[in-house]
């Protein structure tokens, strides 16, 4: 301390800002502090006591920050928008509001620096009687025409949802100020890019006197939105100029929109572009990879994130988990969670969802007890990977005492996918009726995913009767949809009722109904590859077929019989065998084994859930090739291995 008061005397007020706004720690602003109090310049230099608030809001210090405030017996109005905006920037907009009304009452006038930050915080605590008289008081003390305050005011009634409020602040502003105002421009761009109103924003877009990147990524985001990928794609080759954010922005809407093998391709292309991603581009990237099940593509991208510094933490350490989950190596997720030295309640929720859906329920449960232990509050999210669970393994009894727990002891209000993991549950376990008692008591009414979880279980103990109630349940809620016709149709097939099953399928063409086809994809030498069902387009298609053919007879020879009971026509044994080589996850299984090393693993991601037949033929087929065949479906992970599956059979 001595020589820093050596170094900047009593009237070096230049000097003691340049020392504040260098200090790296708060125990050296401190430091300061204290010299600045010995030299009785708190009180007597106005902008030394406001840089010292600014440099503790930088330092993520808002206790010290507030202390400074009150130590201060008549804050200027410099000290006081400091504040302000600190305890907004900080998230705190109740107690920013609070000192905006006390700069009211200490009869100052909050200036240009002062409303956009309690204008942001009105927003923050969604207030729109709040937002409205803040918008009076900035017109009153003539600020609305500022152009920070009325972006401010436009930026604000965005977030709120008044997009109409949004607008008539940009129509109601003068022509001179709206052409110097690009920021303006772009929060009424970004606001009805957000609203879906997509065509105005482009035309709104079209006539902007100057263009941003923020302004190209703000509708690049908004066509991704609509789902409309070509034109978002044809936008974004065409900007001038592109920053991460844009980057990130196609990552992410590429792989919400389920195309997940070009935004995989649109992550290599900023590398090659030498982009340096951030942490949200690199977990998109790795979303993606797991989505597709792409395991080689997904070390490619951590391999990146740990020559470029990005720890495993926060959104890239609970991505790794997931994709490390989702692409059938859950060991591996599982040590990226141990290294993760901060784990969020998104975090546990992966490596839980993690151990479910591999089948491993002792660990899942662990994983959950251990969170709470971790004084982490669990949240709907941690409760429906743990119901998974218990789906999985056949565990009734936890699984129900799980869903009053979250009901009755954490006061978590259940969603429709959690009553479904309840009647899924009832209903593997052959607890029908009990199943049918649950959704009738349910205070919501069961949707058309809740209706198939019935059915699907009313399919495997072949109780007809509630599977055509389910059914009609389901033809009601999605007339058009295929599943509720395919369900009832297979029901019958399984039942040797062919008329009915017929009637069904003449009902679907005459709506025009039609089937979602099935398809699988595997990764081989980092490259994706689909099939789909009947599949004949792969340009090895013959070598496929052959190899599966094969297969087949091999498997026969181990005591495999074709399960045609799930075929939908009334037709000889003979053709219904071919029509289940069809299947996709058959065909991606027969390319892997022709395109892998012998011993190899082979992992296979499939949109739908695996029928019986192909699950048998894939515990043969590990045997008899000496291969751990790892199959994704739609509901769970298949590890095939020596002739038997992780899933013990009960999927």
């Amino acid at each position: 301390m001595n020589r820093i008061a050596r170094d900047f005397p009593p009237n070096s007020e230049a000097g003691f800002i340049s020392l504040i706004q260098s200090s790296q720690s708060l125990h050296h602003l401190k430091q300061i502090h204290a010299l600045v109090l010995r030299l009785h310049l708190f009180f007597s230099s106005i902008p030394i006591s406001t840089q010292l608030l600014s440099s503790s809001s930088r330092l993520h210090s808002i206790p010290f920050s507030l202390s400074l405030f009150r130590l201060s017996p008549c804050p200027s109005p410099s000290l006081f928008n400091a504040l302000i905006r600190a305890l907004s920037d900080h998230s705190l907009p109740f107690l920013a509001l609070s000192h905006f009304a006390l700069m009211f009452n200490s009869s100052l006038r909050p200036g240009r620096l002062a409303f956009p930050f309690a204008l942001k915080s009105a927003a923050a605590l969604s207030q729109p009687s709040l937002a409205f008289s803040l918008h009076a008081a900035a017109s009153k003390a003539s600020l609305d025409l500022d152009s920070f305050v009325r972006t401010s005011l436009a930026d604000m009634y965005v977030k709120l949802g008044f997009l109409d409020c949004a607008l008539n602040v940009f129509d109601e502003t003068p022509a001179w100020h709206l052409a110097g105002n690009v920021l303006l421009w772009n929060v009424v761009l970004n606001g009805l890019c957000r609203d879906g109103d997509v065509e105005r924003a482009r035309e709104l877009f079209d006539v902007m006197p100057e263009r941003s990147v923020a302004s190209w990524n703000s509708l690049v985001h908004g066509l991704l939105k609509r789902g409309d990928l070509d034109a978002a794609v044809e936008l974004f080759e065409g900007m001038p100029e592109r920053n991460v954010v844009s980057w990130t922005t196609m990552v992410v809407g590429l792989s919400r929109n389920g195309d997940n093998q070009r935004a995989v391709w649109m992550f290599d292309r900023m590398l090659e572009n030498g982009v340096r991603g951030n942490e949200f581009t690199v977990a998109a990237a790795l979303s993606a990879c797991a989505r597709m099940g792409a395991l080689e593509s997904g070390l490619r991208v951590h391999e990146y994130a740990l020559a470029n510094g990005f720890r495993e933490n926060g959104a890239v350490g609970t991505a790794l988990v997931d994709m490390y989950s989702k692409c059938g190596k859950i060991e591996c997720a599982s040590e990226v969670f141990d290294r993760m030295e901060r784990r969020d309640v998104l975090t546990w929720t992966a490596m839980i969802m993690g151990w479910a859906i591999h089948g491993h329920w002792r660990k899942a449960f662990q994983c959950f007890e251990d969170m709470k232990c971790a004084r982490v509050k669990p949240d709907d999210g941690v409760f429906l990977a743990v119901l998974m669970a218990c789906v999985h393994s056949g565990k009734v009894e936890k699984g129900l005492e799980l869903f009053d727990s979250m009901r009755f002891y954490y006061q978590i209000e259940p969603t429709m996918k959690h009553y479904t993991c309840i009647v899924d549950l009832l209903g593997r376990a052959g607890r029908l009726e009990e199943a049918l008692e649950f959704m009738k008591a349910m205070p919501v009414e069961p949707d058309f995913v809740l209706w198939g979880a019935l059915f699907s279980a009313c399919r495997v103990h072949k109780n007809i009767e509630m599977a055509e109630l389910a059914a009609e349940n389901l033809l009601r809620l999605k007339p058009s949809h295929s599943g509720g016709y395919v369900f009832l149709s297979n029901m019958y097939s399984s039942a040797r009722r062919w008329d009915d099953a017929e009637k069904v399928r003449t009902t679907m063409k005459d709506q025009s109904v039609g089937k979602s086809p099935g398809w699988s994809y595997i990764e081989v030498r980092g490259q994706t590859h689909c099939f789909y069902a009947g599949d004949q387009s792969h340009p090895q298609s013959n070598e496929i077929h052959n190899r599966l053919e094969e297969l087949v007879l091999r498997a026969k020879e181990q005591g495999y019989e074709p399960d045609t009971e799930c075929v939908l026509h009334d037709i000889e044994d003979e053709d219904k065998e071919d029509s289940l080589e069809c299947h996709s996850e058959k065909l991606a299984l027969a390319f892997g084994l022709i395109s892998t090393a012998n011993g190899e693993e082979i992992r296979i991601v499939k949109n739908l859930r695996v029928c019986g037949d192909c699950h048998s033929l894939m515990k043969v087929a590990s045997l008899i090739c000496g291969r751990e065949i790892i199959l994704r479906d739609n509901k769970r992970f298949h590890h095939f291995n020596s002739g038997v599956c992780s899933c013990g059979d009960y999927w």
